[in-house]
């Protein structure tokens, strides 16, 4: 199954608030016949964005090659936070891989978000402090309350403050939550602006993106500092060093990475610009995920449209009607925007791992890969792209701390991912339901 072309149509954004509001896009050309490059990276979300930036600065030659347009992917659909630390909390990082390497994997995600608002206002796109957790029971708001404290004695980290059902309430303007916290050191922004500004980055760099380029196969080298043939539909590429950053978009291009790295869907609407209605709603404009396996996620953006995600669907295929998906949601949320119009909803492809971290691997002797950011790649995709950069000038220590995180492959592997899907996508939307 080709996630490429199921959902969306051949070279068009899906029809986001984000695309709306960025208005047509000049078109960047496919590759054509057979060229060289010293970096082939495949994929022109965050991550090869961010990779094809940071090599383009070091003097390298770089190509993208992006199947659809830059920013297509989850990087272009997303819910714009750049959330502090990793995916998992540094508790669960200790107890498995023990209490330096959480540190390292700590520091390294709070470099992710400074890196990331670095890039943003390079870019000229503005980005607000602020994410507030939802928690839905109290054992869930103690261990918010502990791990606050937690970062703020072992990581000198005290950005976070706890939140009672009151204090919570008051920040969101909803009290279908029994309390949680803020992390002012968190933020958000508006995600396919970012994405076109770090493309506009690494083009002004040197670095060289061809849209609608589909890769169609590679022919790696058996050895180290032999070229790599990346094939696409129009050409073909030569490169000393490939770069995989397709993250859900993978399909079958690499088996070892595909095979830990699972797509899932999510969805996404947002209102029409509330105005000086219901000003109780994120008076301070902070941006909120709830503590449900299939997260709620939401924010206010710069005209005062909620943008509400949400929704699990058991198929990779869109619903019909996004809007219906997701509407129960934001309701159960904000009951008071019953009536609301919603302008606009749309659907996108994102990637979980079996531990929920993201996966850095070696595919082959030339070949780096980083993708799996389970719902956390807006400042880790954005550092993974540096990371892999590194390593291709030399360095490759900090991308081989990522990569030393175990990363099992799904149970069946890539063949069973569809199954697995309707499975586990069913199952913890019953959990969330049901309040577990």
């Amino acid at each position: 199954m080709n996630l490429l072309h199921l959902n969306d149509a051949p070279g068009a954004y899906p029809p986001s608030l984000y695309a709306a509001q960025a208005g047509p896009q000049p078109d960047l050309p496919p590759l054509q016949g057979d060229q060289r490059t010293d970096v082939a990276v495949i994929g022109a979300g965050y991550t090869g964005l961010s990779a094809a930036l940071h090599l383009a600065r070091q003097g390298l030659s770089v190509t993208v090659l992006e199947a659809q347009r830059v920013g297509f992917g989850a990087s272009g659909r997303n819910g714009g936070q750049i959330g502090s630390g990793q995916r998992q909390e540094v508790d669960w990082l200790e107890a498995q891989l023990g209490r330096d390497m959480a540190r390292r994997l700590w520091d390294l995600a709070e470099e992710a978000k400074s890196l990331t608002r670095a890039l943003a206002a390079e870019s000229g796109v503005p980005v607000r402090f602020g994410i507030a957790h939802a928690c839905r029971t109290d054992p869930e708001i103690a261990h918010a309350r502990h791990m606050a404290d937690h970062l703020a004695r072992n990581y000198g980290y005290d950005k976070v403050r706890p939140l009672d059902r009151e204090g919570l309430a008051q920040a969101i303007g909803s009290s279908a939550y029994a309390g949680g916290d803020v992390d002012m050191g968190a933020g958000h922004v508006q995600p396919l602006e970012l994405g076109l500004g770090m493309s506009r980055l690494a083009r002004d760099a040197g670095a060289v993106i061809h849209e609608r380029s589909e890769v169609t196969g590679i022919d790696h080298a058996p050895h180290a500092g032999q070229d790599s043939t990346v094939r696409t539909a129009q050409g073909s590429l030569r490169a000393r060093h490939v770069i995989l950053a397709a993250n859900g978009y993978l399909g079958g291009l690499d088996g070892h990475v595909a095979a830990r790295v699972m797509p899932i869907n999510n969805y996404i609407v947002a209102t029409r610009p509330l105005g000086d209605d219901f000003p109780e709603i994120l008076p301070d404009r902070f941006a909120v995920a709830d503590t449900k396996f299939v997260v709620n996620y939401w924010r206010l953006d710069h005209e005062r449209r909620l943008v509400f995600g949400g929704g699990e669907t058991v198929t990779y295929r869109f619903p019909k009607d996004i809007f219906a998906t997701v509407r129960p949601h934001l309701l159960s949320v904000y009951p008071q925007l019953e009536g609301v119009e919603l302008t606009h909803a749309w659907g996108g492809t994102l990637a979980i791992t079996m531990n929920r971290m993201p996966c850095f691997a070696r595919p082959a002797a030339n070949c780096l890969s980083a993708s799996g950011f389970s719902g956390h790649g807006v400042a880790m995709a954005t550092l993974a792209g540096r990371l892999m950069a590194e390593a291709v000038a030399g360095q490759a220590g900090r991308f081989d701390a990522m990569a030393a995180v175990p990363t099992r492959a799904f149970p069946g592997g890539a063949l069973l991912r569809g199954p697995l899907l309707v499975a586990g996508m069913a199952w913890y939307g019953l959990r969330d339901r049901l309040g577990f």
